[in-house]
């Protein structure tokens, strides 16, 4: 690694993390956005004088931060990403609750507890998934498949009457998986239709079918039932220590799988914790925020492992630093810079979360709820029609209606994953490209 000075690698690191809140705190504004224009104009930063390792610390610590602040206009405004998704729901029902401090705060916890146990699984992880992932690759297609017979075959539905029939409601689930996976495989063979007004990097489908199926749709239930945000109060956390330390072990390992295993998203990840989350008892939803935001933050952790071991990148972000400088010119004292950069990048936006997390809070209560609902439904339309086009808007709706059939049908929102889920089983089965 060339010797750079110190002053250097510092300000890289403080410009990726400033750039990781900004993309992490604006909806629509994704990491990938920020690595494409580095990756752009890195012929002419290098002509400056501007290092590859300084360029690579910048898109490293975007990617780390962003992990931290994106869950604040999740759980806040309803506007989520693949990785964020199923956490709206939890989150924005402790939001509604009083409880938003607290769900901001145990999605900073997970991250940064995702951090120390990343690190500490780095290297037998490594050594687990160089030998096994070729394997698990060929039955990918099995592997996921059976993730989706497993959501499908253990709803149970929010029965009243306990004599009524559980198949019933997998009934309905099935109906909610199968109708958002086709509307997801019918979004990305047909993504070359979005014709976007205001072009930031490659346009993504997944905005307007997320922001629908998750975000929209959540509001519209929320302004038909008149829903208000009560006074925000700062409590202590009610979970365990043991359930916190299990929601950062499943959310870390969950996301180790999406940095070694080819295909897998952090979507996919975020099903396998739901899984792995009891459901029922106490403290479950605010036990599965803690494993969601470790899914994000340990996935940017050991995607730049997986890089420098195996050579693939398994994230837009990834392939921008290996765009930068190819992973078999990198030397160990480079792997151990960028781990201190996250370290770094992590404590400062831990606490980032939190002091934005509080103050969002108290701005969000004294909005009427109605109002606020539906300038944030407005603004989600708006920014659908700038980013995707007239296509995007009609996915947009789609997935909206989609969106409402879970609570309607009183079955879990997981099944709606079906709209990244099923493409990616027929992909791996070669019934499907995209």
């Amino acid at each position: 690694m060339p010797q750079i000075a110190l002053h250097f690698l510092l300000a890289s690191a403080l410009v990726g993390c400033a750039l990781g809140i900004i993309t992490g705190l604006i909806p629509g504004l994704h990491v990938n956005n920020v690595a494409i224009l580095l990756v752009t104009f890195s012929p002419a930063l290098l002509q400056h004088g501007i290092s590859p390792v300084c360029i690579i610390i910048i898109i490293l610590a975007n990617a780390v931060a962003h992990t931290f602040l994106d869950f604040i206009p999740s759980i806040f405004l309803g506007a989520p990403e693949a990785e964020t998704a199923l956490a709206v729901l939890p989150g924005h029902r402790m939001l509604l609750e009083g409880r938003g401090i607290e769900a901001i705060r145990l999605s900073a916890l997970g991250s940064a507890g995702s951090v120390i146990v990343a690190l500490g699984l780095i290297l037998p992880l490594s050594i687990l998934f160089k030998h096994i992932y070729p394997i698990l690759n060929q039955y990918m297609g099995w592997i996921l498949l059976s993730i989706a017979l497993i959501m499908i075959g253990t709803e149970s539905g929010e029965r009243i009457d306990p004599w009524e029939s559980k198949l019933k409601y997998k009934g309905y689930a099935a109906l909610v998986f199968l109708l958002s996976g086709m509307l997801g495989i019918f979004s990305f063979t047909r993504s070359g239709l979005m014709c976007p007004i205001i072009s930031i990097g490659e346009p993504s489908i997944l905005f307007p079918l997320l922001s629908g199926m998750f975000g929209a749709s959540m509001l519209i239930i929320s302004l038909v039932t008149k829903s208000t945000i009560p006074k925000q109060v700062k409590t202590k956390f009610k979970l365990s220590k043991r359930r916190v330390t299990r929601g950062i072990f499943t959310g870390s390992l969950a996301g180790s799988m999406v940095a070694w295993l080819p295909g897998v998203s952090p979507a996919v990840a975020t099903v396998v914790t739901r899984l792995l989350v009891k459901e029922k008892g106490e403290g479950s939803s605010r036990e599965f925020i803690v494993a969601v935001s470790g899914v994000n933050t340990a996935n940017a952790i050991f995607g730049i492992i997986a890089l420098y071991i195996i050579q693939r990148p398994r994230s837009g972000a990834m392939v921008a630093i290996k765009s930068v400088m190819e992973p078999n010119a990198w030397s160990t004292s480079l792997i151990v810079l960028l781990l201190m950069v996250i370290v770094g990048v992590s404590i400062l936006s831990y606490f980032a979360t939190i002091f934005i997390g509080d103050r969002a809070s108290k701005l969000l209560v004294r909005m009427n709820y109605s109002k606020l609902s539906a300038a944030i439904l407005l603004c989600l339309g708006v920014m659908v029609v700038l980013f995707t086009g007239l296509f995007g808007v009609i996915i947009f709706a789609i997935a909206m209606v989609i969106g409402m059939l879970s609570p309607y049908l009183k079955v879990r929102r997981t099944h709606a994953m079906g709209i990244l889920l099923l493409p990616l089983i027929l992909y791996f089965f070669g019934l499907f490209t995209w």
